[in-house]
Protein backbone atom coordinates (compact mmCIF):
# COMPACT_ATOMS: atom_id res chain seq x y z
CA UNK A 1 0.00 0.00 0.00
CA UNK A 2 1.60 3.25 -1.41
CA UNK A 3 -0.23 6.77 1.12
CA UNK A 4 1.76 10.05 0.28
CA UNK A 5 3.33 11.78 2.90
CA UNK A 6 1.03 14.87 2.77
CA UNK A 7 -1.97 12.27 2.74
CA UNK A 8 -0.76 10.55 6.24
CA UNK A 9 0.04 14.40 7.60
CA UNK A 10 -3.35 15.34 6.96
CA UNK A 11 -5.29 12.61 8.58
CA UNK A 12 -2.88 12.57 11.47
CA UNK A 13 -3.31 16.45 11.85
CA UNK A 14 -7.29 16.51 11.23
CA UNK A 15 -7.46 13.62 13.83
CA UNK A 16 -8.41 14.69 17.25
CA UNK A 17 -10.05 11.28 18.74
CA UNK A 18 -8.82 7.62 18.27
CA UNK A 19 -10.70 4.60 18.98
CA UNK A 20 -8.57 1.88 19.19
CA UNK A 21 -9.61 -1.45 18.83
CA UNK A 22 -8.08 -4.66 20.23
CA UNK A 23 -5.72 -2.59 22.86
CA UNK A 24 -4.14 -4.01 25.92
CA UNK A 25 -3.64 -2.95 29.36
CA UNK A 26 -0.54 -4.79 29.00
CA UNK A 27 2.17 -2.21 28.87
CA UNK A 28 4.93 -4.57 26.67
CA UNK A 29 2.24 -5.01 24.13
CA UNK A 30 2.22 -2.90 20.90
CA UNK A 31 -1.28 -1.81 21.18
CA UNK A 32 -0.63 0.05 24.55
CA UNK A 33 2.03 1.62 23.33
CA UNK A 34 0.54 2.82 20.11
CA UNK A 35 -2.27 4.35 22.35
CA UNK A 36 0.28 5.85 25.09
CA UNK A 37 1.85 7.69 22.43
CA UNK A 38 -0.95 8.90 21.02
CA UNK A 39 -2.53 10.38 24.31
CA UNK A 40 0.66 12.09 24.77
CA UNK A 41 0.56 13.57 21.53
CA UNK A 42 -2.60 15.27 22.50
CA UNK A 43 -5.02 12.88 20.73
CA UNK A 44 -7.81 11.99 22.86
CA UNK A 45 -7.30 7.83 22.92
CA UNK A 46 -11.14 5.40 23.59
CA UNK A 47 -9.54 1.72 24.33
CA UNK A 48 -11.86 -0.56 22.50
CA UNK A 49 -11.16 -4.45 24.42
CA UNK A 50 -14.17 -6.34 25.21
CA UNK A 51 -12.04 -8.27 27.82
CA UNK A 52 -11.62 -5.01 29.68
CA UNK A 53 -14.65 -3.67 29.35
CA UNK A 54 -15.89 -1.33 31.78
CA UNK A 55 -12.33 -0.52 33.19
CA UNK A 56 -9.61 2.41 32.90
CA UNK A 57 -7.10 2.46 30.51
CA UNK A 58 -4.84 5.71 30.06
CA UNK A 59 -7.65 7.31 31.97
CA UNK A 60 -10.29 6.60 29.52
CA UNK A 61 -13.45 4.08 30.19
CA UNK A 62 -12.39 1.08 27.83
CA UNK A 63 -15.79 -0.02 26.04
CA UNK A 64 -16.42 -3.33 24.59
CA UNK A 65 -17.28 -2.24 21.03
CA UNK A 66 -16.65 0.72 18.77
CA UNK A 67 -21.37 1.13 18.98
CA UNK A 68 -20.79 1.41 22.93
CA UNK A 69 -18.89 4.33 23.00
CA UNK A 70 -20.84 7.41 23.82
CA UNK A 71 -18.53 10.28 22.46
CA UNK A 72 -17.86 10.75 18.34
CA UNK A 73 -14.17 9.91 17.20
CA UNK A 74 -12.59 10.59 13.98
CA UNK A 75 -10.01 7.24 13.48
CA UNK A 76 -10.70 3.89 14.33
CA UNK A 77 -7.22 2.43 14.61
CA UNK A 78 -7.67 -1.24 14.83
CA UNK A 79 -5.22 -4.26 16.43
CA UNK A 80 -6.94 -7.14 15.11
CA UNK A 81 -6.54 -10.17 12.86
CA UNK A 82 -7.22 -9.31 9.09
CA UNK A 83 -10.21 -11.20 9.16
CA UNK A 84 -11.74 -9.59 12.34
CA UNK A 85 -11.92 -6.23 10.48
CA UNK A 86 -15.68 -5.91 8.51
CA UNK A 87 -17.38 -6.33 11.24
CA UNK A 88 -15.54 -3.51 13.02
CA UNK A 89 -15.66 -1.08 10.28
CA UNK A 90 -19.62 -2.08 9.83
CA UNK A 91 -20.41 -0.99 13.44
CA UNK A 92 -17.55 2.18 13.41
CA UNK A 93 -19.68 3.28 9.97
CA UNK A 94 -23.50 2.62 11.76
CA UNK A 95 -22.16 4.14 14.75
CA UNK A 96 -20.44 7.75 13.48
CA UNK A 97 -21.56 8.67 9.98
CA UNK A 98 -19.01 11.52 9.64
CA UNK A 99 -16.17 9.27 10.92
CA UNK A 100 -12.92 10.18 8.98
CA UNK A 101 -10.33 7.27 8.83
CA UNK A 102 -10.37 3.52 9.12
CA UNK A 103 -6.37 2.65 10.36
CA UNK A 104 -5.33 -0.78 10.17
CA UNK A 105 -2.06 -1.55 12.06
CA UNK A 106 1.03 -3.21 10.69
CA UNK A 107 0.12 -7.16 9.07
CA UNK A 108 -4.00 -5.87 9.02
CA UNK A 109 -5.52 -5.44 5.66
CA UNK A 110 -8.62 -6.27 4.30
CA UNK A 111 -9.94 -5.00 1.20
CA UNK A 112 -14.09 -5.17 1.42
CA UNK A 113 -13.75 -3.48 4.79
CA UNK A 114 -11.35 -0.75 2.84
CA UNK A 115 -14.07 -1.07 -0.03
CA UNK A 116 -16.78 -0.16 2.41
CA UNK A 117 -15.03 3.15 4.01
CA UNK A 118 -14.33 4.47 1.18
CA UNK A 119 -17.63 3.75 -0.46
CA UNK A 120 -18.49 6.41 2.40
CA UNK A 121 -15.92 8.41 1.90
CA UNK A 122 -13.91 7.41 4.87
CA UNK A 123 -10.16 7.23 4.22
CA UNK A 124 -8.58 3.60 4.84
CA UNK A 125 -4.92 3.06 5.46
CA UNK A 126 -3.68 -0.43 5.81
CA UNK A 127 -0.67 -1.89 7.04
CA UNK A 128 0.12 0.88 8.65
CA UNK A 129 1.11 2.51 12.70
CA UNK A 130 -0.22 5.75 13.33
CA UNK A 131 2.91 5.79 15.79
CA UNK A 132 5.58 5.22 13.46
CA UNK A 133 4.33 7.44 10.54
CA UNK A 134 3.88 10.26 13.42
CA UNK A 135 7.23 10.41 14.68
CA UNK A 136 8.33 9.62 10.64
CA UNK A 137 6.10 12.85 9.20
CA UNK A 138 6.74 14.69 12.46
CA UNK A 139 10.72 14.70 12.46
CA UNK A 140 11.00 12.86 15.42
CA UNK A 141 12.90 9.49 14.42
CA UNK A 142 15.32 11.84 13.52
CA UNK A 143 16.81 12.69 17.16
CA UNK A 144 17.39 8.27 17.42
CA UNK A 145 19.12 8.44 13.83
CA UNK A 146 15.82 6.41 12.33
CA UNK A 147 14.73 9.51 9.50
CA UNK A 148 16.16 7.00 6.61
CA UNK A 149 12.58 6.14 5.33
CA UNK A 150 13.44 2.68 6.00
CA UNK A 151 11.74 1.05 9.33
CA UNK A 152 13.87 -2.53 10.32
CA UNK A 153 15.04 -4.83 13.03
CA UNK A 154 18.02 -6.03 11.06
CA UNK A 155 21.32 -4.67 11.19
CA UNK A 156 22.71 -2.68 8.31
CA UNK A 157 25.78 -4.41 6.57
Amino acid sequence: MQYSDNHLRTILERTKTVAIVGVSANQIRPSYFVARYLGLKGYRVIPVNPGLAGQILLGETVYGDVSDIPDDVDMVDIFRRSEAVPPIVTAALARWPKLQTIWMQIGVMNAAAEAQAEARGVDVIQDRCPKIEYQRLFSELRMGGFATGIISSKLAP
